[in-house]
């Protein structure tokens, strides 16, 4: 190899480690940005319902064993309520015994994370990606094949089967 060459296939090998998200195809689906919804705080109030608005925009939380979702067991979506972003699909559903609608993982893109303090030890709060509503906590004691479970506030989802 002469001296040219090399300094163009070192120059080309550069360029290569230099963007390295180009050969990651798989990630491209995940990486997808969306669109967020930004509403004033009045027109959230005049969207949803007291205990919807208590844990989609104040981070409250509903009680154990009251939602019917958490014993939904047809084939279907699971919704933010707020602004219909798919969250989960029923596949990722298992029953926890925590009394809320719990699932193994999410669906790409469509939720964020942070950490929350407010029982003082650090946990893990997720919110819709699309409208920034408060869903509920992940924690690292759920099944295979992701070991979490993503524990939510049922009023927070809306269900829709599939169709027959």
């Amino acid at each position: 190899m002469d001296r040219r060459s090399f300094i163009k296939f070192a120059a080309a090998g550069t360029g290569v480690l230099a963007f390295p998200g180009i050969f990651a195809f798989g990630q491209a689906v995940a990486a997808e940005r969306i669109a967020r919804l930004v509403r004033s705080d009045a027109e959230w109030k005049k969207l949803l319902t007291p205990e919807q608005y208590y844990i989609l925009r104040q981070e409250g939380t509903e009680r154990a064993f009251t939602s019917p979702l958490d014993k939904e067991k047809r084939s279907g979506m699971y919704l933010c309520v707020a602004c219909d972003l798919p969250l989960f699909p029923s596949k990722f559903k298992f029953d926890s015994g925590t009394g809320w609608p719990s699932f193994y993982d999410a669906l790409p893109g469509a939720i964020g994370k942070k950490t929350d303090y407010k029982l003082i030890y650090p946990r893990t709060e997720y919110h819709c990606a699309r409208c920034g509503g408060h869903h509920g906590h992940v924690f690292d004691d759920g099944p295979k094949p992701t070991g979490l479970r993503y524990c939510n506030n049922g009023v927070a989802l809306r269900f829709v089967p599939d169709k027959a």
